[in-house]
């Protein structure tokens, strides 16, 4: 074939293996898994297992009953605790490790064993780190017998098995709250489009904003997805799990941090210095800016973690705990335990749906500032 050098065909013949493997195995499943979530495999408990199910096309029939279901409060309150504790576990992980960072960045005694002590969590599976603080966190034992080396009575949380909830609101808000932020961060890019001199993005972003906020002040309040109000909030119970993964986490990104101070220039900070700058000006204007970067990609990183959640959760509280159960196990009982194929599809396609939404805009910048490095 002409245009085509011996060094680009074998260049093909190498890759072509992995392509097609990722194709079939990882595009072609997801594939097959969206087919599935707009069926009714499973609901009927006589065709699930059968050698050849009668499978009928339902489209979104499923996503509407995971929203909006009699019998799917499980699987909403699981979106929420997804939500709270992605905000606090990427909130704990940039918080410590950033703090580590800094201490470790001014050259401590011994900063190679502090650094070693730091990361080891992150060398440990989810299962392990489960084992070890589901036994820390016991009601009779671990953490709450902690009081009684200093006289004081044992203490009586129950950190894996509270019932208890805070910042609980009605399930029927959800599309008016979703609104409502989704109009704020389409102001603020609107905000900051203008402030860059692109009109085309600016117009886009108001204009799209006006939309929801009208929507949000006319319609919102008159959408019911249930016939009854339903609470859902931020389950007590979740805090063990969540300081269990940031303690696993945190060394992540205290090496992410630390990378980033040993790389800006010593002349930098000295210049900022010479200008009058003091300790904490000099964080605030020159060193937190330039980790912006590390930031967002460890926010990245750690919010894909936090939505597909599972081996930690299961390890430390197990399948049948409502209060700390996550979207993933749901997915993984539904499909495996009550042989609902098609939900556990569905789930499933959420998720993937999530981490796109995390993961897409990222890539999208990532390729953008490539493209204007070329």
């Amino acid at each position: 074939m002409k245009g085509l050098s011996k060094d680009r065909l074998w260049s093909i013949a190498v890759l072509a293996p992995s392509i097609i493997l990722i194709a079939v195995f990882v595009y072609g499943f997801i594939a097959r898994s969206v087919y599935v979530s707009m069926t009714d495999w499973g609901n009927d408990p006589a065709q699930a297992l059968a050698l050849d199910p009668i499978i009928r096309w339902v489209g979104l029939a499923n996503y509407q009953e995971l929203f909006t279901g009699f019998l799917q409060g499980r699987f909403r309150q699981e979106m929420i605790s997804t939500i709270f504790f992605t905000i606090f576990f990427i909130l704990g992980c940039l918080g410590l490790g950033l703090g580590l960072a800094l201490i470790l960045d001014r050259n401590p005694k011994g900063e190679g064993l502090w650094r070693t002590i730091f990361l080891f969590p992150m060398s440990l599976s989810f299962i392990v780190t489960g084992t070890i603080w589901r036994w820390m966190l016991q009601p009779q034992g671990g953490v709450n017998q902690a009081p009684t080396l200093f006289g004081a009575q044992p203490g009586t949380f129950g950190w894996l098995s509270s019932n208890d909830a805070i910042l609980k609101f009605d399930w029927n808000k959800l599309p008016l709250l979703t609104a409502s932020v989704v109009g704020v961060v389409l102001i603020v890019m609107a905000v900051r489009a203008a402030r860059s001199g692109d009109r085309i993005r600016t117009v886009v972003a108001a204009v799209c904003a006006a939309i929801l906020i009208v929507w949000a002040l006319l319609i919102g309040p008159n959408v019911k997805m249930l016939p009854a109000p339903e609470l859902h909030g931020f389950n007590l119970a979740l805090i063990g799990i969540i300081i269990a993964a940031v303690w696993q986490m945190s060394g992540y990104t205290m090496a992410l941090y630390l990378a980033g101070l040993r790389g800006i220039p010593e002349e930098l900070r000295e210049a900022a210095k010479v200008d009058g700058a003091n300790d904490l000006g000099l964080y605030r204007h020159v060193i937190f800016p330039l980790l912006a970067p590390i930031s967002l990609s460890a926010m990245i990183v750690l919010g894909h973690i936090s939505l597909k959640i599972f081996d930690l959760v299961y390890a430390m509280a197990g399948p049948d705990n409502i209060a700390t159960s996550v979207p993933a196990l749901n997915m993984y009982l539904t499909s495996f335990r009550q042989n609902q194929f098609s939900l556990g599809a569905a789930i499933g396609t959420i998720l993937l749906i999530l981490v796109a939404f995390v993961i897409v805009p990222y890539l999208a910048s990532q390729f953008k500032q490539e493209d204007g490095h070329a």
